[in-house]
């Protein structure tokens, strides 16, 4: 187990800022990156499918609900390569509120601020 540093852990800014805050530390990794960017989509098109099954069929909850883990146990493999580990969630709503903030606020605002590009050139460069 690797040691967290405390600072990492302290939210008293709240949840976003604290996420957007550490999260090119835990993404400068090439594979990391390129698994987020392929599951966070699969992520976000299950969260649909299983908001929408009330309206559309329950049918569509089930393959909802296996895209959402599926994308979320991708990632979690992809975040073992990297040299800063992301910190140990507090408990279930915490991992609830984190994993789903960053599939639809806070990975969609590093690609878009040009993060992602960001990680990925200092991978290619081996800056990183």
């Amino acid at each position: 187990m690797r040691y967290i540093p405390r600072m990492m852990t302290n939210r008293t800014e709240g949840l976003l800022p604290w996420q957007w805050k550490l999260y090119a530390g835990n993404h400068a990794e090439r594979r990391n990156l390129l698994l987020h960017g392929v599951s966070v989509p699969v992520f976000q098109l299950g969260t649909v499918l299983l908001v929408a099954s009330p309206f559309t069929g329950l049918a569509w909850a089930l393959p909802g609900i296996a895209a959402m883990v599926g994308a979320v146990a991708v990632q979690g493999r992809g975040h073992r390569r990297e040299t800063t580990p992301p910190v140990p969630f507090q408990g279930p709503l915490d991992v609830f509120a984190r994993i789903f903030l960053e599939q639809w606020v806070t990975f969609p605002r590093f690609v878009l601020s040009g993060g992602f590009a960001r990680a990925w050139r200092a991978t290619s460069s081996g800056t990183r």
